[in-house]
């Protein structure tokens, strides 16, 4: 894996291609600096080389317009506090105020390029564009992995136009090798959790990952298909009709790959999807009708950490219960303290997938497990073992 820890920036000018898609409030201030704070190690090993830092990065989705809420203008001044250092803004990405900016970088500076949305041929994979992107910089560094997956100009095209000085920065190769590390090198035995409301967006993930782990744990809305294939009675419960015997293929896949896969064996039911409504625990296999699962239950929080606990390589994807809902959370919760104590113990642990992020964060699970992801789409295409373009473009 080439990364910028096999290079010398002195007295060069780095592309660096980040994901700084970030939320902002009604006055277009940042309210999470997650991703910022994450491309950090590399522009400090970039600038302590002595090199300068070209920051290339988009913002919502303009498609091709330029419209002042999404100018990358709005967010310069919580980069630089951010990176503890003056960042500097070209008011487009290309042209003639780039070409100057770029030029006049010294040696420690880093300057901002504005929203390469702005321009239509970013998304589009244009070669022309790529090429006058290229033209500011001495050496090429994709730092994005949550647009890796996507084959745009300045994530995939790119490249070409540096066959020697194209480097993963620092955040894209911990990504890359967590990933790694739970499809091909992980310690055992693996455990995989998948959780979330539906079973369809993640069958790829399953198949690709059946072959390389030990352990599944099947909980959330997606759950309920797997029972009702099993013959359960789930009342309300979110269900998939058409996925059926899709589920029961997949437990028979498991088996042939020697997976041993948990479901919930009971669950937190209410008459409404109401953080008030009435509720308890009963089996999963036997909910009454007009009643829905919305968490999971107690017997099965301690049967997933007995698993999680003799565990060694552990993702996690997708909450077991709505945890929006406080009366819904605890097995979420739950969860989060297994594979936290599970990380203490020693566990390698991958967190990725927007909603187990959110909640990550949220409850301040960030700090109890070994890493987790930046990029939603990316990591789940990875897991479903797709080569995504903005690696094979610095590895081909």
């Amino acid at each position: 894996m080439k990364t910028i820890k096999d290079y010398n920036f002195h007295g060069k000018k780095a592309l660096v291609r980040v994901d700084f898609n970030v939320p902002q409030d009604d006055q277009l201030k940042v309210t999470d600096n997650t991703r910022i704070a994450a491309v950090k190690p590399t522009v400090d090993k970039i600038l302590s080389d002595g090199g300068s830092v070209i920051l290339m990065a988009h913002l919502g989705r303009p498609k091709g317009e330029v419209k002042d809420e999404f100018s990358l203008k709005h967010i310069v001044d919580e980069i630089s506090d951010v990176l503890g250092n003056k960042v500097k803004f070209a008011e487009d990405c290309i042209g003639d105020n780039a070409v100057k900016s770029a030029a006049d970088l010294q040696p420690g500076e880093i300057l901002l390029l504005e929203n390469l949305r702005f321009h239509t041929e970013e998304e589009k994979g244009d070669v022309k564009f790529a090429e006058q992107l290229a033209k500011l910089g001495d050496a090429y560094v994709n730092d994005a992995f949550g647009t890796a997956h996507r084959a745009h100009a300045s994530t995939a095209v790119i490249a070409q136009f540096f066959p020697s000085t194209k480097f993963f920065g620092i955040l894209m190769a911990n990504e890359l090798k967590a990933i790694d590390k739970v499809l091909k090198s992980g310690e055992k035995p693996v455990t995989a959790i998948l959780g979330g409301s539906k079973v369809s967006t993640k069958i790829t993930i399953i198949e690709n990952i059946l072959p390389a782990v030990d352990n599944l744990i099947i909980g959330g809305g997606m759950a309920f298909t797997f029972i009702k294939a099993l013959g359960g009675k789930i009342g309300t419960s979110l269900v998939e009709e058409d996925k059926l015997n899709l589920a029961l293929e997949i437990l028979e896949k498991a088996k042939e790959n020697n997976v041993k896969v948990y479901l919930p064996s009971d669950t937190v039911i209410a008459e409404s999807f109401n953080n008030e409504a009435e509720r308890k625990e009963v089996n999963i296999y036997e909910i009454p009708e007009g009643w829905m699962g919305l968490d999971a239950g107690t017997q099965s929080r301690e049967q997933f950490n007995d698993v999680l606990l003799n565990s060694r390589t552990i993702l996690w994807n997708g909450p077991i219960g709505v945890f929006e809902m406080s009366n819904f959370a605890a097995g979420t919760i739950a969860l989060g303290d297994s594979i936290a104590e599970a990380t203490k113990l020693g566990a390698f642990s991958l967190v990725g997938g927007g909603d187990s992020v959110a909640f990550v964060k949220q409850f301040g699970y960030g700090d109890k497990v070994s890493y987790v992801s930046t990029g939603g789409g990316a990591m789940l295409e990875s897991l479903e073992g797709l080569e995504l373009p903005g690696v094979s473009a610095i590895n081909n």
